[in-house]
Order: C-alpha cells, then structure tokens, then sequence
C-alpha cells in the first residue's frame, strides 16, 4: 500500500497484538503502519544531535509510523523492538551482517535474514485484555503484587532516575530495585509509593525478586532476537541481534 505521499508502506504486527492497550488506543489493534525508509529518515539516523541525546531511534520511529496519534512513549518494549526491526527491513532490506565475538574472543561477522526472527510465545491468558497489569503471588513471602510491563515510557523515567540517583552514589547500581519501583503497581494492595519502595528496598528476597523476573522474562511479548551462529572452529553459539542505532545504519 501507499500513503498520502505515495512512499510505500507495510502493516507491522505487534508481539503483543495490541492486547494490553486501552481500547480506543491505536495500538489496540496489534498494528501499525510504517512507510520505507527514504533519504530523509538517513539525515535523522546521521544527526549528531539525536545521536549524542539518545533520542535517534523514537525520532526515526516518529517519522516512519504513518499514524501521528500514536503515542510512541505508550508502547511496549517488545512492540517497540518489532518497529525497530521493521524499519531496519524496510529501508536496507533483510540481510544483515553482524559482528559478534567467538569463544576465544575473537572478532568474527555473520550474515543472517532479518525476516527469519521470531515473535516469543506468550500465554495471553495470563493477562486482562485492554490493561497492562497483571498480577504474582511471590512464592517466598506470598505476597501478592500487582505489576505492568515495560513500556518505552517508563524505560525512559528508569533511565532518568539512574543517571540521577548515580550523581549522588556512583559505587552502587540499582538498575533491578529501580526497575521495580516503576513497574509495581501494588504489594498486599497497598498502592502507596512509599510502601511499595520500602518493601523492595528492605523486605524483598532474592528468591522473590528472582520468580518475579522470570515471570515478567515468560510473559512479555517481545522478538526472539537470539540467534545460532557457526564459529571458525565449527561449534555453534548463541548470541543476541542488538537493536542499537547501528543496527539501523549498515556499514557502507
């Protein structure tokens, strides 16, 4: 199909299927419409500007996806990742040469069809259609959580409030206590922040916070982006297809 502007376009399917948005989002019905890449989307992926602010990809995004109400920040990672790998389809086609290292660490490139990557089995069920919610009972504790799935929206506060809390403590990470203050929603369904952060900062085991990342890893829809790979030596390796800026922009 062609849009207004006659650039071809394609219809992306969503791992999610559109599943956990609202109804009356756009993004309820599981696809979006993305045109081809053309020269102006390779002077966005070029910009030093977008580049050095870590926004070239959602502005690259933005320009591809043909329905302007869609609030990219409301996808999901997963969803998100699909139009990332479309747009790399859609403008340099599906070969794609990749670096990856062996297992003696030596620097070795592969190429492989993008259109061969598949969506992760979800079990839908799981879930309430329409809400990003679910809910765990931790099997230590047995406490019963309330809990939503990574959207681009709150990668990017995760992200904000890393930086930040690293200005003030740069020997400590807290990458997996940050991401849970963001995504638990209730604990024993008291909804109070300052209940929530207590609980994971001084209450939750490992072992809990171990089943709960399995749980949000089996239940999130998202691309299978490993891959097999033949090293020189002839043994076989998986590895992960990044979608960094790189992956958008192939080496000439």
């Amino acid at each position: 199909m062609a849009n207004e502007n006659q650039f071809p376009t394609e219809v992306v399917e969503l791992p999610s299927k559109g599943y956990f948005y609202p109804k009356d989002s756009p993004l309820a019905s599981g696809k979006v419409e993305m045109k081809y890449m053309t020269a102006k989307e390779e002077d966005i992926l070029t910009s030093p500007n977008l580049i050095q602010k870590n926004i070239v990809i959602d502005k690259l995004l933005e320009s591809l996806v043909i329905d302007k109400t869609i609030n990219l920040d409301d996808l999901l990672i997963g969803d998100k990742n699909a139009l990332i790998l479309a747009a790399r389809i859609l403008g340099y086609g599906k070969d794609y040469e990749m670096m990856y290292f062996d297992d003696n660490n030596n620097e070795q490139t592969t190429k492989i069809d993008l259109t061969k990557i598949n969506e992760l089995e979800i079990d839908f069920s799981n879930f309430t259609e329409g809400t990003n919610e679910f809910h765990l009972e931790l099997p230590f504790s047995k406490k019963q959580i309330t809990a939503k799935l990574m959207t681009s929206k709150i990668q990017k506060d995760i992200d904000r409030y890393m930086k930040s809390i690293s200005k003030i403590n740069s020997q400590v990470q807290t990458e997996i206590t940050s991401r849970y203050k963001f995504i638990i929603l209730s604990v024993e369904g008291n909804t109070e922040k300052s209940h929530i952060n207590n609980f994971i900062d001084n209450e939750m085991l490992a072992v809990d916070s171990l089943a709960l990342r399995k749980h949000l890893n089996d239940n999130t829809p998202d691309l299978d982006m490993r891959i097999t790979v033949t090293q020189p030596n002839g043994d076989e390796k998986e590895v992960a297809v990044l979608l960094t800026a790189q992956f958008l922009w192939p080496t000439l």
